[in-house]
């Protein structure tokens, strides 16, 4: 869809340059258009390619002509143009990935610091309702921690798992032991 869309803007944008109809865009042509057209400007300029671009530049204007007439015939034909729009859109949607990779990344990394930080959470937890240090815990620590210790009652009121979000709750607590001891002890 992008593509769609960035190639029919292409097209209208030469047909705006292209002035007298002419099929080709001469250089006064696109000196006016460049100066005078809002559509055309912010088009080249968030293009991709950098020869398009530089025709919104005047000192690079030159240059950029010369390298978009590949048949040094004076003007820009539709097929030098769209060989340009060709390489712009490329560019643009490699732009694309390369953001989405960049996002995902950025999102991976924020998972893991969040848990990280979720586990370095639970174990403080689980060291706070342990009273003996022993590492396991018994029912009456379990029960004396989800009655008495607010940090304990915060974060398993808040942590998403329901079984351990039962255990702050007095009427749930027995059927969450119950499927929290998986071994029975």
């Amino acid at each position: 869809e992008f593509s769609a869309e960035f190639l029919n803007m292409a097209r209208k944008v030469f047909d705006m340059i292209d002035a007298d109809g002419g099929g080709t865009l001469s250089k006064a042509e696109i000196v006016d258009a460049v100066k005078n057209n809002d559509e055309v400007i912010k088009f080249l300029s968030n293009c991709g390619n950098e020869n398009l671009q530089s025709l919104l530049v005047p000192s690079r204007l030159e240059h950029a002509l010369n390298c978009l007439d590949t048949d040094s015939d004076g003007e820009i034909t539709a097929p030098e143009w769209e060989a340009a729009i060709e390489q712009a859109l490329k560019a643009k949607i490699e732009q694309r990935r390369a953001a989405r990779e960049a996002q995902a990344a950025a999102d991976r990394r924020e998972l893991e610091a969040f848990k990280e930080q979720f586990l370095n959470a639970a174990r403080e937890v689980f060291a706070l309702i342990d009273a003996d240090g022993n590492g396991s815990l018994t029912k009456t620590e379990i029960v004396d921690a989800v009655t008495h210790d607010k940090k304990v009652i915060s974060f398993l009121g808040s942590c998403g798992e329901p079984n351990l979000q039962f255990l702050v709750r007095p009427k749930t607590i027995r059927r969450a032991l119950r499927v929290l001891d998986v071994s029975g002890d």
